[in-house]
């Protein structure tokens, strides 16, 4: 019952579709906004996923309960519905959900856009908590994170760049949606980290020098776990898909599939 939402069909020149994984308190409309209409415009089939709990995926248990291997167990669910195993593409926390997937199923290549490192986020949260403690301390940041993240000044500052137009924080700051507790302070921190070694698949591992999350410092070590070097866009922040510039990324992106699946 997970959403899905698909854009253009397989071609002789991008036979291998594309399957998009959402962050923590997003969707699939995050990819909707550009990405899947781009990627469907270069002859790919596009796909992204709700994860269960988020957009419009339905979940019976409240989403606390869910664990970062219901979110590889969704991924595969839909990867599963395929004709061929699907590149995976992950932001943020659909990055580690990506990483996590690539340790025990095959995947012909692999994107990872602002993504949690293999090692967690625990650095990352401190930081965050630092430096809007205010927030923090006016907020369930707890037991709602999202009632922290997307407090107007902390989805800016972490999501975006300081020259995001306002109009699209705002907007997309309104769309943003629960996020399990359990993930967040559990398996993302210390639980079930990702397993680098058991991943064979090549990963393009791409970064954002305004990141409010992930430092460059953090991105490249995620790309060095995966035996590859990082690749920082400049002037941009956490959100690289929603940002102005995205078609940039979108264009690494294309330019590392078509030689990588050559």
């Amino acid at each position: 019952m997970l959403e899905v939402i698909a854009k253009g069909e397989a071609t002789k020149a991008h036979p291998v579709p594309l399957l998009f994984v959402h962050g923590a308190f997003h969707g699939a409309w995050c990819w909707d906004e550009h990405f899947l209409d781009d990627f469907a415009r270069r002859g790919y089939h596009a796909l992204a996923l709700d994860l269960r709990g988020h957009g419009a995926s339905p979940l019976s248990t409240p989403i606390n309960s869910c664990t970062v291997v219901d979110y590889v167990e969704d991924v595969h669910a839909v990867a599963g519905r395929l004709p061929v195993p699907p590149v995976v593409i992950g932001h943020s926390m659909g990055g580690f959900v990506v990483q996590k997937y690539l340790a025990e199923h095959p995947a012909p290549a692999a994107v990872l856009l602002a993504s949690a490192p293999p090692t967690g986020i625990g650095p990352a949260t401190v930081r965050v908590a630092r430096r809007h403690w205010r927030d923090s301390l006016r907020t369930r940041s707890l037991s709602r994170p999202l009632d922290f993240f997307a407090a107007p000044g902390v989805s800016r500052a972490t999501f975006y760049n300081s020259a995001t137009p306002g109009g699209i924080v705002a907007a997309n700051t309104a769309r943003l949606g629960p996020e399990s507790t359990r993930v967040l302070y559990r398996d993302l921190l210390y639980r079930d980290l990702a397993r680098p070694k058991k991943v064979d698949t090549q990963i393009l591992v791409l970064g954002a020098e305004l990141d409010g999350f992930f430092t460059p410092r953090e991105v490249a070590a995620t790309a060095r776990a995966y035996r590859t070097r990082a690749e920082m866009f400049a002037r941009m922040g956490h959100n690289m898909m929603l940002e102005p510039g995205w078609e940039a990324v979108a264009d690494r992106i294309d330019q590392w599939l078509v030689a990588t699946l050559r």
